[in-house]
């Protein structure tokens, strides 16, 4: 993987070590040689993650749609600072750029792109791997909920094992790095007569 996307919160949580994780999975991928791209911010965890990249010499590559720029948002020292107009054009761009993804915790707007990702792994639109770091049993909840949509028949289980998770960066660097994509992709139900 040459780059990956992280998807995470604005805000930097209730426990401080949401923000030592991000910085440490930032500093990670520099002394990897992993590029990171991310929602451009200077705030939250996302801040925290750009800042633990750049303190240890790595790429960092920031996407962000003008009407948050103007709020000044934006962190000032990236590698590059790709600004777009939608949010949308924000998630297609860091789909270009990335070789994977991992979703750090946060908010509504981190579970939507975290959820459009698999969409489209799930749909044969990429086969990237998709990560969850699992600070803190911060996603616990939601794998319990990817049981459940299995046991109930909306999610199959190869779809469903697609999420990657760890609760330990370097664990889940090596699950994603030996990642192989399932030949099934979304499966629809045919309409009862």
């Amino acid at each position: 993987m040459k780059r990956i996307v992280v998807f995470c919160g604005s805000s930097l949580g209730n426990n401080p070590v949401y923000e030592e994780q991000a910085i440490q999975l930032g500093a990670t991928l520099a002394q990897r040689n992993i590029g990171l791209v991310y929602g451009g911010s200077k705030v939250g965890i996302m801040g925290a993650v750009a800042d633990g990249a750049l303190q240890a010499g790595g790429e960092v590559i920031g996407v962000l749609p003008h009407f948050l720029q103007k709020k000044e948002l934006a962190h000032q020292g990236l590698t590059d600072l790709i600004l777009v107009d939608t949010m949308h054009e924000r998630k297609t761009k860091m789909n270009e750029l990335s070789d994977g993804v991992i979703a750090l915790p946060g908010g509504f707007g981190t579970m939507e792109e975290l959820f459009e990702m698999l969409t489209w792994g799930q749909l044969g639109l990429h086969s990237k791997p998709i990560g969850l770091l699992n600070t803190n049993g911060f996603y616990n909840a939601l794998l319990q909920l990817s049981h459940h949509m299995t046991a109930e028949g909306f999610l199959n289980a190869a779809n469903r094992d697609a999420l990657l998770h760890s609760d330990k960066i370097d664990t889940l660097l090596t699950i994603m790095s030996g990642y192989k994509p399932s030949d099934k992709t979304k499966w629809i139900t045919p309409a009862r007569s």
